[in-house]
């Protein structure tokens, strides 16, 4: 995976009080100018459900690209598992051929990088593809694999007993959401 980065724009993220604010709308627009600027003509999108998948599928329309985006389930690969369940009733759905693929995989939050891996995982089970990258909309840090994202809209630093994750209203706006993690 590649490691270029990149900065939010000011709007995007500011610190009031304390406490962070990230604009997921305006992320999510530094996210459009990034994929413009990692694809080719024969890059697919596929996104991580469920705030990735919604990323993609937005993407897919905002860049005028035909047919869908792609959608990958973690649930089935994850390291996790027996204690986790199935976290998401969202199953893969691929409607492209993977094998020799351009596949841009699109995730809203990078954390420990374990999604990523289950759903690379995921992806040889379709096939082999020629390359596999990573944007997401915000990297948090935290990893405990080595995985980067090619482009990361924002670079967020929070404590591990948070969680950030993308929510998105009825009429498709983005917004995050912050919960405190249970211990």
């Amino acid at each position: 995976m590649s490691t270029a980065s990149s900065s939010p724009h000011a709007s995007a993220q500011t610190i009031s009080g304390g406490h962070l604010t990230l604009d997921a709308e305006a992320l999510y627009r530094e996210l459009l100018r990034g994929v413009r600027s990692m694809r080719t003509a024969s890059t697919y999108l596929a996104g991580i459900a469920s705030g990735g998948m919604w990323l993609a599928q937005r993407l897919q329309k905002d860049l005028g690209l035909d047919g869908e985006a792609g959608v990958l389930s973690s649930s089935l690969h994850r390291d996790d598992f027996a204690s986790r369940g199935l976290a998401s009733s969202t199953s893969s759905s691929l409607p492209f051929d993977v094998n020799g693929a351009d596949i841009l995989v699109l995730d809203d939050v990078l954390y420990t990088g374990r999604t990523v891996r289950a759903v690379i995982n995921e992806l040889y089970d379709y096939g082999r593809p020629a390359s596999i990258r990573l944007a997401v909309l915000v990297d948090r840090g935290g990893r405990e694999l080595p995985i980067e994202a090619g482009f990361a809209a924002a670079r967020v630093s929070l404590p591990a007993t948070q969680s950030l994750s993308l929510a998105r209203a009825d009429n498709g706006a983005f917004h995050f959401e912050v919960k405190v993690k249970e211990a």
